[in-house]
């Protein structure tokens, strides 16, 4: 071992010590977080699956930035790790070993080469500035350096000049490099290797959706989140984790559609006040759109949301609750949970709504439907139809469940379309009628968990009244919440959308259907269908099995584009530069389709608000009755839906 090689060696020890010290420092903060059940031992086991895997796989969207990643982080641990074996005897006498630790670093300047080039001489918006645009010299001096350190110890120190000139550099790159673990960008390194051990939701690196917002204690002291110390503490470190890649930016509607909202910018927020005498000052990313004006300071007991602390309420409202944010998420940060559980705490104790928001949840608490409506008049749009009451049938197939839609004419002819092919297929269905109430949704998303809870323990009980063997519903909201968000209030129901369903209809042939003279369509996959509960399939065989010839637009399946009406942001109605549905629409007429079909009460409404010249919006129900009509015949009728 050449004197270069061994002094590298007890470099990097050095680095170790120093970076687990500021690691540590930092980690104390985290302290200030609520207790968490956490699952230690197998989150450690699954540490590298969680890591190579499931965080690559969303990586890896973006090649450039995978191969990056790869280079530069496995490089870089690879090498440290060997120089620092360098100080076993046998090892460090190796030249061969020497070799391949010259090999992990050049593999790691190569990534650094290629942070650098992405960043330099200008960066795509997206990605942070400040101490990221340093982040490339750093990694170049110590991995170019340790490469030439180990490139002399493996020639037998043949290039001993070399040599001492790597190691000035890898020791200064190295020591530059882990303190940016306390404030800078390495602090990601740990933080997110922290955050997959103690992720909050570990059902989703097991296959699980794990979409739907966790129950609130009722009884607990406080009511959601107001300051960093009422996060749980593994919340704090997944604020922490954030890399500022921007993809979550990239991905957010209410920032695209210039609302004072930018997911990283919100998470940056967070992970700053969780320091004492915090402040907002040292972001270097693209800003909240139309910024409202605040403070910048917290800390970890002091206000997150208002004019003085670190984040306008504005900022809070704007968001649609989509989860594009956290399904693009590398390091699977989860940017909603954080955002209702701040809104928990704005609505359930201060009663601080944004003005148009507070009728409709004043409705829902004393009238059980946010219109304030008679819940008897859910069913008025069906008039001539046959709608069988499930009270006086006793037991149906298919309990038919309406939504909060079913008061808008809109819907309405979506409803019209559904029944109708329910009664060609002969389906035994039958609807809840005046004991139908709101299923929750916009209260659970405004915040109002108090009044989610009743609405689910009074509709779990009407339903458990029954016999029935599924729930339809052609609305994703209440799918989602019937589905997912009853389940730990004793709700346990199996719940099919009406694109699925009418899809098994069509595919025993139930419901034969003639095409449609070949239209070209666009599906837009609603946010509570496809992203939080996986069903982006049956919607696009559906249509396929209608002849008709399908566009995808550039945004699609799991990763498509927000309508603008999830979350409670209609009511909300927080001001931005331009209109979520409008861009949504731009990307649908881009694709050269005269309709866009649609599998949402409230993605019709957005997107048939578009107004100008724009493809014709149609329930994928009116699609299927307008084929089965074309087809000429009724299908006999059978007496069960299809298992």
């Amino acid at each position: 071992m050449t004197p270069a090689a061994l002094c590298l060696s007890l470099v990097v020890l050095a680095l170790a010590l120093v970076a687990a010290a500021l690691a540590y420092r930092r980690a104390r903060l985290w302290r200030v977080g609520r207790a968490a059940k956490v699952d230690w031992a197998r989150g450690l086991l699954a540490l590298p699956k969680r890591y190579l895997v499931d965080v690559h796989h969303v990586v890896g969207r973006d090649p450039y930035a995978a191969c990056m990643h790869a280079l530069a982080a496995g490089g870089l641990l690879g090498g440290s790790a060997l120089a620092l074996l360098g100080l076993v005897p046998p090892l460090g006498a190796s030249r061969l070993f020497w070799a391949l630790i010259a090999l992990a670093f050049g593999i790691a300047f190569a990534g650094g080469y290629m942070v650098g080039r992405r960043r330099l001489p200008s960066k795509p918006a997206r990605l942070s500035g400040g101490r990221f645009q340093r982040l490339p010299f750093f990694l170049a001096a110590y991995s170019g350096g340790a490469f030439l350190v180990a490139l002399d110890a493996a020639l037998g120190g043949t290039l001993w000049p070399l040599g001492g000139l790597g190691l000035g550099l890898a020791a200064a790159g190295g020591l530059l490099l882990v303190m940016q673990i306390d404030k800078g960008p390495m602090r990601h390194a740990f933080a997110g290797a922290a955050h997959l051990v103690a992720h909050p939701r570990p059902g989703r690196f097991d296959g699980e959706r794990a979409t739907a917002l966790m129950p609130l204690d009722l009884d607990a002291p406080r009511l959601g989140s107001a300051t960093p110390s009422d996060f749980a503490f593994n919340r704090l470190i997944g604020f922490d984790a954030c890399i500022q890649c921007g993809r979550c930016e990239t991905a957010c509607p209410a920032f695209a559609a210039g609302q004072p909202l930018n997911p990283k910018r919100l998470i940056q927020d967070l992970a700053a006040a969780i320091q004492p005498n915090a402040t907002n000052a040292g972001y270097a990313g693209s800003p909240y759109p139309q910024a409202r004006e605040v403070a910048g300071v917290g800390g970890p007991d002091l206000p997150l949301i208002g004019a003085g602390a670190m984040i306008h309420p504005d900022t809070l409202w704007s968001c649609t609750t989509c989860r594009a944010c956290v399904e693009e998420c590398p390091m699977m940060i989860e940017h909603v949970d954080a955002i209702v559980e701040l809104r928990r705490f704005q609505t359930l104790e201060l009663g601080a709504l944004p003005v148009k928001a507070a009728p409709p949840l004043a409705e829902l608490r004393y009238a059980d439907e946010p219109g304030g409506r008679p819940l008897a008049a859910r069913t008025d749009f069906a008039a001539g139809l046959t709608l069988p009451l499930i009270s006086a049938k006793g037991h149906a197939e298919v309990l038919l469940w309406l939504g909060e839609g079913a008061y808008e004419l809109r819907y309405g002819r979506t409803l019209r379309a559904l029944i109708a092919l329910l009664q060609k297929a002969g389906v035994d269905f039958a609807v809840l009628g005046p004991e139908e109430r709101d299923c929750g949704d916009l209260a659970r998303r405004l915040g109002d968990e108090a009044t989610f809870q009743r609405l689910a323990a009074e509709n779990i009980e009407t339903l458990s009244r029954y016999s029935f063997g599924r729930i339809l519903t052609a609305d994703p909201h209440a799918l989602h919440a019937l589905r997912n968000e009853y389940v730990p209030f004793g709700g346990a129901f199996e719940v099919v959308h009406h694109t699925a369903f009418l899809d098994e209809l069509v595919a025993a042939g139930r419901l034969p259907v003639g095409a449609l003279d070949a239209a070209r369509v666009t599906y837009h996959d609603p946010c509570y269908l496809g992203r939080y509960n996986g069903e982006i399939d049956a919607p696009r065989r559906l249509l396929d099995r209608l002849g008709l010839q399908r566009l995808e637009m550039e945004r699609s399946g799991k990763r498509s584009m927000c309508c603008g009406g999830g979350g409670g942001a209609p009511v909300s109605d927080i001001e931005g530069e331009r209109r979520v549905p409008d861009l949504r629409m731009g990307q649908a007429a881009a694709t050269g389709a005269s309709i866009v079909a649609v599998a949402c009460p409230q993605c019709s409404a957005m997107l048939e608000g578009v107004t100008g010249e724009r493809p014709q919006v149609a329930d994928i129900a009116e699609l299927v009755l307008m084929a089965v009509e074309a087809a000429g015949t009724a299908p006999a009728p059978r007496p069960q839906v299809p298992a």
